[in-house]
């Protein structure tokens, strides 16, 4: 293990421990490396990467503190890196997409409330067939949200929010070039629906995964049309 590898894993240590908490300070560099047997250098280097990736907030002429350490916050880099990729990778996403989409509307059939099924549903009533492409985005935008959220796992949430982000172009993409596209998404979206309210998570699952398949299979159909 390379020693600023071995330094950023004596800090998770002290993380995961509870030694070092969310919003703590910790100790002077020249305290901490000799504490933890460790050059300055290389505790220099791993505060620098722990920084990166959000789990220390270098703060300066104040010292260095734990972040809050929200999965949303740590999963920042994660959609950073989504962004860098080409359009070709926009299909693996979907992939991506897909497994995650399917667990956060099969765990949504036991935690989300009658409220929130109300809210999705007067959402999915207010959405025209005569939808522009703008107005669909948006609503399938909060849909998914609405699901992912009523899921109740932040880490699930956050890492659809970082690949979503990713799919809005394919999205607005396939809205302009495929007919009947609102129609389509409009039945999925309510055959989702009616699965999380009969609280059936396999039907849940299965209707979430027949959903992003279409647009797998529709993106697979473009890219080859323009590979033409």
């Amino acid at each position: 293990m390379a020693v600023t590898d071995h330094a950023i894993t004596k800090i998770k240590s002290m993380i995961m421990s509870g030694e070092l908490k969310p919003g703590m300070r910790l100790p002077p560099e020249k305290e901490l490396s000799e504490r933890l047997g460790l050059s300055r250098s290389s505790m220099r280097e791993a505060v620098k990467a722990l920084e990166v990736i959000r789990v220390l907030d270098v703060r300066r002429g104040d010292g260095t503190y734990v972040t809050s350490l929200d999965p949303r916050l740590l999963l920042e880099a994660i959609s950073f890196v989504i962004d860098l990729h080409d359009d070709a990778s926009v299909l693996e996403i979907f992939e991506v997409r897909r497994v995650l989409e399917e667990a956060a509307a099969a765990r949504a059939t036991s935690r989300m409330t009658d409220e929130q099924i109300a809210a999705l549903r007067a959402d999915l009533d207010q959405v025209a067939k005569a939808a522009t492409v703008e107005e669909l985005v948006e609503h399938d935008l909060r849909f998914h949200k609405g699901i992912t959220d009523a899921a109740g796992n932040n880490y699930l949430g956050s890492l659809i929010d970082s690949i979503s982000s990713a799919t809005v172009r394919a999205r607005i993409w396939r809205g302009i070039t495929q007919a009947g596209v609102v129609e389509r998404t409009l039945a999925d979206h309510t055959a989702i629906l009616d699965a999380i309210e009969v609280r059936d998570p396999d039907l849940a699952r299965a209707q979430a995964a027949a959903h992003i398949a279409g647009v797998e299979h529709w993106l697979h159909g473009a890219a080859r049309l323009t590979g033409d």
